[in-house]
């Protein structure tokens, strides 16, 4: 009896921890830790793969922070939309890819949060390869 007892209460801690480590693992709740809420796209907080997709593949560089952010500096070349006016802009961001919506973005703002969200709206209005750099120091002109 004491052995069951110990075996009952083992399955339980084992299922107990499968359900934990599962509810922490990335994806499992649709959500990625380093992608504040993207599901999917491309790799995420990556300067060098940031600077690859802009230098080489011409990716659309998208600053996602106020306005008077951008204008007390930003990465040369970006263009900025504040993230929450991506989902209302989407028409404007697709013009600027040229109508492909899988040419590469990549995303930026202060730490990157807000890019996170800005990312996750992109995805969902159908953009396929979207990065987010995260913050804007990240950016690296030599890498």
């Amino acid at each position: 009896m004491i052995r069951t007892r110990l075996l009952s209460a083992l399955a339980l801690l084992i299922l107990a921890s499968a359900s934990a480590l599962g509810a922490c693992s990335p994806g499992s709740d649709g959500v990625k830790s380093t992608q504040a809420g993207a599901e999917a796209g491309l790799p995420d907080g990556d300067p060098a793969l940031a600077r690859r997709l802009v230098r080489d593949e011409g990716a659309l560089l998208l600053d996602v922070r106020s306005v008077g952010e951008f204008e007390g500096g930003h990465v040369e070349g970006a263009k900025n939309i504040t993230h929450t006016e991506v989902p209302a802009r989407v028409d404007e961001i697709v013009e600027w890819q040229g109508g492909d919506k899988a040419k590469p973005i990549v995303v930026y703002c202060r730490a990157g949060r807000r890019a996170g969200f800005a990312k996750k709206a992109l995805l969902e209005a159908g953009f396929t390869n979207v990065s987010n750099l995260g913050g804007m120091s990240a950016w690296c002109e030599d890498c």
